[in-house]
């Protein structure tokens, strides 16, 4: 990458729309990369490991880093509280390391906001009801927390063309590789969204 080239890609989705899993394996070909591990207050779900998926705060935990002003951006999102912490991003960006943030709509639009000069990338899931099937099918959360990321999410693909790229997720292998291609390359991204085929 050229040095004008960002080095900050905020990845974002829908709840269920694979976003983690594409991070994951970019990863897995990349650990170069710097991935951002954010703090929620949420319960860990079967297979999260604290520390590597997510930062475990209790609610007075996490309201003191606010205090402090050591978040990047929080919000209050599905009932928790998540935040990306400032340090380490500073870090691994003065270190010119490739950073990756997996964030919501909500936090993609904060930290675009302060570093214009980042990339950020919505992977849109091939039909809203496949996203829905795929959301239930996840098996992690409750009735009432699918609907209520239902309704959030059905809010937040109405805000997909604010982002950089639209990467359409109807095969995993393809979207990763879109994705891929797109924090290998040189060069700003465009000035509209453009959806990758």
């Amino acid at each position: 990458m050229s040095s004008t080239s960002p080095n900050l890609y905020i990845i974002s989705s829908v709840a269920g729309g694979g976003k983690s899993t594409i991070i994951s394996r970019i990863l897995a070909i990349h650990p170069e990369f710097y991935f951002s591990i954010s703090c929620t207050t949420r319960a860990p779900r079967p297979g999260d490991i604290p520390g590597v998926t997510y930062y475990f705060l209790t609610v007075g935990e996490f309201k003191k880093k606010i205090e402090e002003d050591q978040f990047y951006e929080w919000a209050s999102v599905h009932g928790n509280y998540y935040g990306t912490l400032k340090d380490p991003i500073h870090k691994a960006i003065s270190e010119k390391k490739v950073v990756l943030l997996d964030l919501d709509v909500q936090g993609a639009k904060t930290v675009k906001a302060l570093r214009p000069e980042s990339v950020s990338i919505f992977i849109q899931p091939p039909s809203r009801d496949i996203w829905i099937e795929r959301l239930i099918k996840r098996g992690t959360d409750s009735e009432e927390s699918i609907e209520r990321r239902i309704t959030n999410g059905i809010s937040e693909l109405e805000q997909a063309s604010s982002f950089d790229y639209v990467v359409v997720n109807d095969d995993l292998d393809r979207a990763t590789e879109e994705v891929k291609s797109i924090i290998q390359s040189e060069g700003s991204p465009s000035s509209s969204s453009k959806v990758l085929p």
